[in-house]
């Protein structure tokens, strides 16, 4: 199965791009948000398996209407929306628009509107941004331009969403079905050596540099002070993280902090999320199916507790993410990304530094706070980020579930500790 390929320099990341250029990735992105559905029945559409695991019909719908409530409606004259409650179906939490939204846990309990009505939905939503990307005022088209830019950010962090909620609904089915059976394997090895790089510390400056497209919450650019440190130079591997499983590390209170030892006790944890356990050794369920355990992959779809309890059992520590992004600046975004078609984290290179974009995500040690300085733009697209800056961390780099055009050395996510649901991973960290 192939991807569209992505234009150079295309929307996404710059704004001041060409109205050709802009109509080339509008349609680009969103193709690519239909073709990731196109394997799936068409009872996958609405299953939602758990609360933070939205129904794919949902995704679908919830980005155009990103696109019509921020740009259709105020800003092309005479535009007719598709459906007056569809406003309030697929509204994920933003609070100023004034219409509400459908409770978040209970997406998968709509039957309606049909998967068709949806693809209907999308494809007038696109009819009519091709006229508003090609016939905006002069006068408009600099807040046009940037909240689309906005839009189709968005839209690619939902294909990210569409990939790992459809891989959670079809893990909780106990047939474990695949979703492409097709998706290429890499071969069982042995893991390269762990290696470290040593990065010099001093006064260095982290966050958007104000070339090309960035999300609020990676301004202002400011200065941090480090000291020397060393980081992996690859991510925590199966064979790895097996170790410390089969070394008691879930059942080792003094490697966990509190509210992760409260979690294994509550929710059962003895391994990382897809792990299964069976007689020919450990499984691990992926979007091909369900899969003995190769030992050279990252680990993967592990909490924020289980990789800290990880880097404490190991004698090391996660980085910071200011430590990360002094190691990644200037370095090339190269790795294994949704552009592969492969999604799944693939095996090592030896190498500096490998793995720091794509595979999975990484945790850092840093809690989910503004940086000096950050104000959140006004109005409902400031409840974009800056509302949840409180109880989440930091994770850096995407995953193979992210489009490469989609992640910089500056990007920030965020989820709360305990989620395990996404491409998440482990880097580990030492002093220098």
């Amino acid at each position: 199965m192939s991807y569209p390929a992505p234009i150079k320099d295309s929307a996404p990341n710059n704004p001041d791009a060409p109205r050709t250029d802009m109509l080339a990735d509008y349609r680009r992105v969103r193709t690519l948000s239909e073709h990731l559905c196109e394997p799936l029945a068409i009872e996958d559409y609405m299953l939602q398996t758990a609360a933070e695991a939205s129904p794919p019909k949902w995704h679908l719908a919830h980005v155009s209407w990103f696109f019509e409530t921020f740009l259709l409606r105020p800003f092309l004259p005479g535009y007719r929306v598709f459906h007056p409650r569809f406003e309030y179906l697929f509204n994920s939490y933003y609070e100023q628009t004034e219409t509400g939204f459908w409770p978040r846990p209970e997406r998968g309990l709509l039957s309606r509107p049909t998967v068709a009505e949806v693809y209907d939905y999308r494809h007038h939503v696109d009819a009519a941004m091709e006229r508003l990307i090609l016939e905006a005022a002069p006068t408009q088209w600099a807040e046009v331009s940037a909240r689309l830019g906005i839009g189709l950010n968005h839209e690619q962090q939902h294909q990210e969403l569409l990939i790992t909620d459809i891989k959670y609904n079809l893990a909780y089915n106990p047939l474990y079905p695949a979703y492409r059976p097709d998706l290429a394997q890499a071969p069982v090895a042995d893991p390269v050596p762990l290696t470290y790089t040593g990065v010099e510390g001093g006064s260095v400056r982290i966050g958007a540099s104000g070339e090309g497209f960035a999300y609020d919450n990676e301004s202002p650019r400011h200065e941090v002070l480090l000291r020397p440190f060393r980081l992996a130079d690859r991510l925590v591997t199966n064979a790895e993280f097996r170790e410390f499983v089969d070394d008691g590390g879930y059942d080792n209170v003094a490697l966990w902090l509190s509210d992760g030892w409260g979690q294994i006790k509550t929710h059962g944890w003895r391994a990382p999320l897809y792990w299964r356990a069976s007689d020919e050794g450990w499984q691990e369920m992926t979007l091909a199916g369900l899969r003995p355990l190769n030992p050279a992959e990252p680990v993967c779809h592990v909490s924020y507790y289980e990789a800290d309890a990880f880097a404490r059992w190991a004698g090391k520590r996660l980085p910071t993410e200011a430590e990360w992004e002094r190691a990644a600046e200037g370095r090339a975004v190269q790795g294994h990304f949704v552009d592969d078609g492969v999604l799944h984290p693939r095996p090592a290179a030896a190498g500096p530094l490998q793995q720091l974009y794509g595979d999975c995500w990484e945790w850092t040690a840093s809690a989910y706070l503004p940086y000096p300085g950050y104000r959140a733009v006004e109005g409902a697209l400031g409840e974009y980020n800056g509302k949840f800056m409180c109880g989440q961390m930091v994770l850096r780099g995407g995953s193979c579930a992210t489009s490469q055009d989609h992640i910089r050395a500056s990007y920030r996510n965020f989820f709360y500790p305990h989620e395990r649901w996404q491409f998440k991973g482990i880097r580990l960290a030492e002093d220098a």
